[in-house]
């Protein structure tokens, strides 16, 4: 196991990433002051790793409760959510209750934004199986749940005690998610360190087949870079918006489509060409910069093209992104590769023109 550490003054928190993780008690234990915990699940993930985590919190001296939600993107919604809160008062889980956020994005999302408004807050460890839970979204303390207007247009920020990142979890992941988590892997070398594009030209092959040591690099490495932007920037004021390279694209690739027939990774992927697009039109970087992100993302299995969806339709629903400023619509472009910035000056015709070059 290998830890690094989210510094946030005294709400700091520990990312444990290695294999055969979920069973360690101790891993537990130091966040469960009232003895009291709530596993919040999937009917995918329950099944496979409840039990296991459950062992670990009782050894660990907890009461355990655990309720499972749906799988899929559908499950971010107020129904949901009634769900989570009707087990815990039923199980009477008090404000010392600790909730455990088992499972993809989809459930750490909704996990945490139930533990940060039930009862006024309580404490919620991340403990994420797909890869792109790991390296994205059980870190930074975002959580949210959808509108049909828009994707986590209702959450807040609520970052948790302690991310534990099992590896061996990734074994039982279908090949279409692993490779959507590859694309925030991507997304994390483009907007913030080239030397790790470099890295991840030369494994990505490695990644696909599931090699457990590049696996793990690169988790941590991604957790590393995000961590440092966390810290600097908690929420989203700045320097944290340019974790969200290819996000306004792909949230509006995910509306427009109906929410769960792209995969949120997918719809990242082909948001970072369209933002790759809209760099090279801005005069930012070159078309050769723009092929070596769409080979990478083709290399791992990832769509490099948007759905049929029309500009205008794209725009419109961008324009209820949440990086929007004074009715502007910002993006996420690159200066270079592993250099991204916000801008909210460009012209709309550029963004016209950058995703018909992805449509085609």
């Amino acid at each position: 196991m290998e830890s690094l550490s989210v510094a946030l003054g005294s709400r700091s928190y520990p990312i444990h990433v290695g294999a055969d993780l979920l069973a360690r008690a101790d891993l537990y234990q130091p966040y469960l002051g009232g003895g009291s915990a709530a596993i919040v699940t999937n009917d995918v993930v329950g099944p496979l790793y409840g039990e296991k985590v459950r062992t670990a919190l009782e050894k660990a001296g907890a009461r355990v409760t655990q309720v499972a939600v749906k799988d899929g993107e559908q499950a971010k919604s107020w129904q949901t959510l009634e769900r989570i809160f009707d087990a815990l008062l039923k199980a009477r889980c008090g404000r010392d209750t600790l909730l455990v956020a088992l499972g993809g994005g989809v459930v750490g999302d909704v996990a945490g934004f139930a533990a940060a408004v039930y009862q006024r807050g309580v404490d919620f460890i991340q403990v994420p199986t797909t890869l792109l839970a790991q390296v994205d979204s059980s870190v930074g303390g975002k959580t949210a749940i959808n509108h049909a207007l828009g994707k986590n247009m209702i959450g807040a920020f609520h970052q948790p005690r302690a991310v534990i990142a099992d590896v061996a979890t990734l074994d039982t992941l279908p090949e279409r998610e692993l490779r959507a988590g590859l694309a925030e892997v991507i997304k994390h070398g483009l907007a913030l360190d080239l030397p790790f594009v470099d890295w991840l030209e030369s494994h990505v092959e490695k990644l696909v087949a599931r090699d457990r040591a590049a696996l793990a690099y690169a988790i941590r490495r991604s957790c590393e870079l995000k961590a440092g932007i966390v810290a600097a920037d908690e929420r989203e004021s700045g320097a944290r918006a340019l974790l969200n390279f290819g996000h306004t694209f792909g949230h509006a690739i995910e509306s427009g489509s109906g929410y769960g027939a792209w995969l949120h990774g997918e719809a990242v992927a082909a948001g970072m060409v369209m933002a790759s697009e809209l760099s090279l039109r801005i005069g930012n970087i070159q078309k050769s910069d723009v092929t070596r992100v769409r080979d990478l993302l083709k290399r791992a299995g990832l769509p490099v093209s948007g759905p049929a969806l029309s500009p205008e339709r794209m725009l419109e629903l961008m324009a209820v992104d949440k990086k929007a400023a004074k009715g502007r619509v910002r993006f996420i472009v690159l200066e270079a590769l592993g250099k991204a910035a916000l801008r909210g000056d460009l012209p709309e015709p550029a963004v016209r023109e950058a995703i018909v070059a992805a449509l085609q």
